[in-house]
């Protein structure tokens, strides 16, 4: 098969780009080339198509097979004829048609042959968005927010109907002449297609059937075929699951449409789509040079199971015995154990004066993106500190690291068994309980602003360490076995910074996840180390290859590259006992999530692109561990003095020292009054200065006990009686009083 050149664009294919622009999909069927004029090439040979392929078997997992019969699609509707006899979609050419049919029953490669046996590509890249909305047209659209771009897998519509930002492709008109096109931009072998429903709290809305068409120059188009008959392509039977279906043989070519048949007899024609397809070689093509994105690390870049990810925990350990530990936080509901490594030049101690750090991930089973980014970064640091890279051995030689990959792995094996494609939105979401464990910790927030509001802070009670109320203690409360167990070991490690990677957006938020108003659904709700999170938000973003780029589009329904790929958690939707909210208030750790992917788990051939995405972020934010000031308060003795308060001047926030006396407390650039106090001990204060080079400037403390501790120690040594004197040492007392006139 011969290929040709890209050809330039020319100023009247970019007029047409921007008529195409303003065109908003109400155009006719006879307008169905309206972005013809964009990145044209120079027409390649006819499109190959298997002469008799078979049938085509959907595979949507929860549902049974089932062929839509002739005459009759599902349970669906159309407007004029029946399915049989709906007329077929206008051909721009019917003399190329027959020609291209007259082909033999296999596609051509160079010397290789596609024979009529099943073959799957991965994901072209809608729901990932690498395929871009200039690729995507449609016949006719019923509003801007329901066009084609909307049309991707598992794309979420906004709260409220009628905006921009809709959940589905849906057509202008119900009838059977209606498409969504997919522009490839290259010659590319299509296998399957991959659809949903319309995503809507009030409608609902899905494609029973549909056909499928492909192209090389979007004016002649070939149906796929069974036999001498059009191909019929079982859709979907509600909303949400993902059906999956893949072609009897492979089909080249660079369009492909989408042709719906039949639809929900209640419902209008909507659809969400994925294109499963393999970019045929062509080094000439400049849009995917432009975007391919190539790592140089070796590392295993796959989804792993319990077993496997367990297993390559195993190997690294091996690997770099002397700088890692393998434990487990708890178990899971079903009884899987909760793993972590440990990473540190002294792993299983706390060294004084160095800080923890920890990387969470998979709190929601079906976010797998981040379990497997952890399991990429452990085996990267392994290697990187096995090969003297100098930057990874100060990381670990500096700092005690903790990486769980997977919180919630009773649901992230139920989102495996399904794969990446059909799992959906939120299946394997909740733990086996059926618990978000993300929103399960207690709320806090309310106990401290309520203390706030009644002027308790600090009389009664302190503005840090909010403690646990009992209820939630007890065991009736719903509180999952995971949750309990994550709760125990941030009051064990005295971690002073924390990411939880999570998957479906493209933006790190930050404390608070609450609302400090009553029923307000989002409200900007800074805590009082603000200026602090929104730094340590920007680390991340700003250097994640996608996050504040200006021409990234939207992943559902919030542009974040406005504010820097950064949010206030409360200020994009309230969340009451987030783990982020929790950790600022019960422990000394600073917590921020990472929204890592608009896809939460994208294909395997994604990982790779996606670990260069995120690398050079994971890496500077555990960096950032070490900024503001660190020291050891200790007394006269030089004893490590535990659980003395840290207080900073204008930040109406504390943090506690660690069971040896060391602290550190995150801080920007700049001076700082910085006081300490502790039961038994005199008040001391002192100026910190925090400098804008890398590295916590030392603030130590020695404190002094007071006169009254002092009395409380000796009277506690006696029980709280007098001191009796021996008869010597009375007489001797009295004898000097005598002297002295007494």
């Amino acid at each position: 098969m011969t290929r040709q050149r890209l050809s330039l664009l020319t100023p009247l294919a970019l007029l047409g780009l921007l008529m195409g622009l303003a065109d908003l999909g109400s155009a006719g069927e006879d307008e169905d080339y309206y972005m013809q004029e964009l990145l044209t090439r120079e027409q390649h040979n006819q499109v190959q198509v298997p002469e008799k392929p078979v049938a085509s078997t959907p595979d949507r997992r929860e549902h049974p097979t089932k062929k839509v019969p002739k005459g009759k699609a599902g349970n669906g509707r159309q407007t004029g004829k029946s399915t049989a006899d709906a007329k077929p979609v206008k051909k721009g050419n019917k003399k190329a048609e027959k020609s291209a049919l007259k082909t033999p029953n296999s596609i051509s490669e160079g010397d290789g042959q596609y024979n009529s046996i099943k073959e799957e590509c991965p994901p072209m890249g809608l729901e990932t968005v690498k395929i871009d909305d200039f690729q995507l047209h449609a016949s006719t659209t019923k509003r801007y927010g329901l066009g084609a771009h909307r049309g991707r897998l598992n794309i979420q519509a906004g709260l409220y109907e009628d905006d921009l930002y809709d959940g589905a492709w849906c057509a202008g008109r119900d009838d059977p002449l209606q498409w969504f096109e997919v522009d490839a931009r290259r010659l590319t072998k299509f296998t399957g297609v991959i659809t949903q429903g319309r995503s809507s709290l009030w409608s609902s809305d899905w494609v029973t059937s549909y056909k499928v068409m492909v192209s090389n120059d979007s004016h002649t188009w070939i149906t796929l075929k069974n036999g001498s008959e059009d191909l019929i392509f079982t859709g979907n039977r509600e909303k949400e699951i993902p059906v999956r279906n893949i072609f009897p043989a492979p089909v080249v070519g660079r369009y492909i449409r989408v042709n719906p048949l039949s639809w929900f007899q209640s419902g209008s024609i909507c659809m969400r789509v994925e294109i499963l397809g393999c970019p045929m070689p062509d080094p000439n093509n400049y849009y995917h040079r432009r975007n391919e994105v190539i790592t140089t690390d070796d590392l295993d870049f796959r989804h792993h199971s319990y077993k496997e990810m367990r297993q390559l925990m195993k190997v690294v350990n091996d690997m770099c015995p002397n700088i890692t530990r393998i434990y487990n936080i708890g178990k899971s509901h079903s009884g899987l154990k909760l793993y972590a490594i440990e990473i540190s030049d002294n792993p299983g101690e706390h060294e004084v004066g160095e800080p923890e750090f920890r990387y969470t991930a998979g709190s929601h089973g079906n976010e797998v993106l981040g379990r497997e980014l952890l399991l990429l970064l452990m085996q990267f640091m392994c290697l990187e500190y096995l090969s003297g890279n100098q930057r990874i051995r100060r990381l670990v030689e500096e700092t005690r690291i903790h990486l769980l990959p997977s919180i919630n792995p009773d649901g992230y094996e139920k989102a495996f068994e399904m794969g990446s494609e059909l799992s959906g939105w939120s299946l394997g979401r909740w733990n086996g309980d059926g618990i978000d464990i993300h929103h399960n910790f207690p709320d806090l927030n309310s106990i401290l602003w309520e203390g706030e509001a009644k002027k308790w802070i600090p009389r009664k009670m302190f503005n840090h360490h909010v403690p646990i109320p009992q209820w939630y203690l007890s065991r009736n409360a719903s509180v999952a076995v995971e949750t309990r167990a994550l709760i125990a070991w941030m009051e064990k490690m005295p971690f002073v910074l924390g990411g939880n990677i999570q998957g479906g957006e493209l933006v790190v938020t930050f404390p608070y996840d609450k609302t400090r108003s009553q029923g307000v659904a989002r409200e900007q709700t800074p805590t009082p180390d603000d200026h602090v999170f929104r730094w340590l938000a920007f680390s991340y973003a700003s250097t994640h290859r996608l996050m504040t780029t200006v021409n990234q589009r939207v992943c559902h329904t919030e542009d974040f590259a406005k504010e820097d790929g950064t949010i206030n958690g409360a200020s994009w939707h309230t969340a009451a006992g987030s783990m982020n909210d929790f950790s600022f208030l019960h422990t000394n750790c600073f917590e921020l999530s990472m929204f890592v992917g608009c896809d939460k788990f994208p294909h395997e051939s994604e990982l790779p692109e996606e670990w260069e995405n995120n690398r050079e972020s994971l890496l500077v934010f555990m960096e950032q561990v070490h900024r503001g000031i660190k020291g050891v308060v200790r007394d006269l003795q030089g004893r490590g003095i535990a659980n003395a308060i840290i207080s900073v001047e204008g930040i109406s926030h504390d943090i506690r020292t660690a069971s040896d006396g060391d602290y550190w407390r995150l801080l920007n650039p700049g001076e700082y009054s910085v006081r300490v106090k502790a039961e038994g001990y005199s008040l001391m204060s002192k100026k910190c200065a925090v400098g804008y080079e890398m590295g916590a400037t030392r603030c130590n403390f020695i404190i002094r006990r007071t006169n009254l501790s002092r009395i409380k120690e000796i009277m506690g040594k006696f029980n709280k009686q007098p001191i009796r004197l021996p008869v010597r040492q009375l007489q001797v007392r009295r004898s000097g009083e005598r002297r002295l006139g007494r």
